[in-house]
């Protein structure tokens, strides 16, 4: 009697674990996302998943971090995703991309970068065929960098000097690019490296006393955390600006040239769905991102003097007046 007992008890004791362990929901895939802001490019990102049928706190989970201008912020928060083990990290700048390869080597990374060539940064081998746990979409430099240097030759009868403003920290790579097609084209270069919040405005001073008659505006987070300032330093000294981001020409500036963030951000998501659905993440190709928008401000050119010929504004996606 007493044994029966004890061994319907102890099967009693051993039954009810296992019932618990098989009631347990399956985890939730889970993305991490290293940002700058949460500003149009993170809802297109966050639409992209919905549409692919990941919805934050239902089928998926999507853990934001936001670095705004601190970047040296981002080791920490890379580290706090991979302690949290997320399935896939999405990183969107040059220093939450090294932050993220750092933290892990095992997280597969997909990477969203204007300013850096992901073969010689490191993080790839090759673009066809990335390797490791990392991929993403990159810019295709010393050709964004020639398009510049175009554009604002069409808008500045005569141009043969221009002032390049970039970031010091990550934008060597992107700079370079820039400088070797402007020299190609006939245009010699002032360097203007910015490497902290407030350099901007040293830059655009020491630039107007040289009298260069334009400016190109590189792109990193840095350069677009100053973009009201830097639009408002442009036209106070007369300097017209071609940017990388539409959002300087809201801010004052003459014209921007570049990819269409929001889409390279949806294709981010793409990215994030395939890696979910078995492929290897060293086995995507890193894309160069293929749409991109021609928006000039006329309320600037008005400012500064300029006539925009009429063949510039028919191939503009946008003109502000």
């Amino acid at each position: 009697m007493w044994r029966r007992s004890f061994l319907t008890g102890l099967g009693a004791t051993l039954t009810l674990p296992l019932a618990a362990e098989a009631q347990q929901p399956a985890k939730l895939p889970s993305i991490g996302s290293l940002q700058s802001a949460r500003n149009e490019n993170a809802v297109a990102f966050i639409q992209a998943l919905r549409d692919a049928g990941y919805l934050d706190g239902r089928n998926a989970v999507v853990e934001t971090r936001i670095y705004g201008g601190m970047p040296e912020r981002l080791p920490h928060l890379a580290e706090e995703l991979v302690a949290l083990k997320c399935d896939v990290i999405v990183a969107a700048s040059p220093y939450s991309i090294r932050a993220a390869t750092r933290a892990t080597s095992t997280i597969p990374i997909v990477g969203i970068d204007l300013e850096s060539d992901p073969v010689a940064s490191g993080w790839a081998r090759s673009l066809s065929h990335p390797g490791g746990n990392f991929t993403g979409l990159f810019l295709d430099l010393p050709e964004l960098g020639g398009k510049l240097v175009e554009l604002l030759k069409e808008a500045v009868p005569g141009l043969t000097r221009v002032a390049v403003l970039w970031d010091f920290t990550i934008g060597q790579v992107q700079f370079r690019a820039t400088e070797a097609a402007a020299r190609a084209a006939g245009v010699a270069v002032r360097s203007l490296p910015i490497q902290r919040l407030g350099d901007s405005k040293d830059a655009f001073e020491r630039d107007a006393r040289q009298r260069l008659p334009g400016v190109i505006v590189l792109s990193s987070p840095l350069i677009a955390y100053e973009r009201s300032e830097i639009g408002t330093l442009a036209l106070k000294n007369r300097l017209p600006t071609i940017s990388l981001s539409p959002l300087f020409v809201g801010s004052g500036g003459l014209m921007a040239y570049g990819p269409d963030l929001p889409d390279m951000y949806k294709r981010a998501a793409t990215y994030v769905d395939r890696i979910f659905k078995g492929a290897k993440v060293g086995d995507l190709p890193i894309e160069r991102p293929s749409r991109f928008q021609l928006v000039i401000n006329l309320t600037s050119a008005k400012a500064l003097g300029l006539t925009i010929p009429p063949s510039l504004l028919q191939r503009a996606d946008q003109v502000i007046e």
